[in-house]
């Protein structure tokens, strides 16, 4: 079942993105993600059989482009088609705010997860990517 995530989900959610390598960053902290349910209303959504959560996506929208955060899927749990579900719901909640295009990132000790993306229909774009924290 897929449903919107609720801030009682984030330590279940947090322990999930621990279990496949995805590091927690400034912003992913309770109050971070506090913020960003107000933000983007409706754009978190977990995956949960048997009333254990297995899958989580953070989806965020600019007003220009739509953003995917963090899809993850528990590793017993993968290839269930999971991941494709979490992110078809998260894509139909996108164009139903306006959102014509939607970015991702993947960090370079995570291209294993490509070919997944690309089989969704995503393409590579190489681009520089820069950042700059403010906190």
């Amino acid at each position: 079942m897929i449903r919107e995530f609720n801030l009682s989900d984030y330590g279940n959610v947090v322990d999930l993105w621990r279990s496949v390598g995805i590091a927690s960053s400034v912003g992913d902290d309770e109050a971070g993600i506090e913020h960003r349910l107000k933000r983007d209303i409706g754009l978190f959504l977990v995956a949960e059989e048997d009333g254990k959560i297995v899958g989580a996506v953070m989806g965020t929208y600019d007003g220009r482009r739509g953003w995917i955060n963090h899809l993850a899927v528990c590793p017993q749990f993968q290839n269930r088609a999971i991941g494709r579900a979490l992110l078809d719901a998260l894509e139909t909640r996108l164009r139903e705010k306006g959102c014509a295009k939607i970015n991702l990132l993947i960090e370079m000790d995570n291209q294993k997860v490509q070919p997944f993306y690309e089989r969704v229909g995503y393409v590579r774009d190489d681009l520089i990517f820069m950042e700059k924290w403010l906190r």
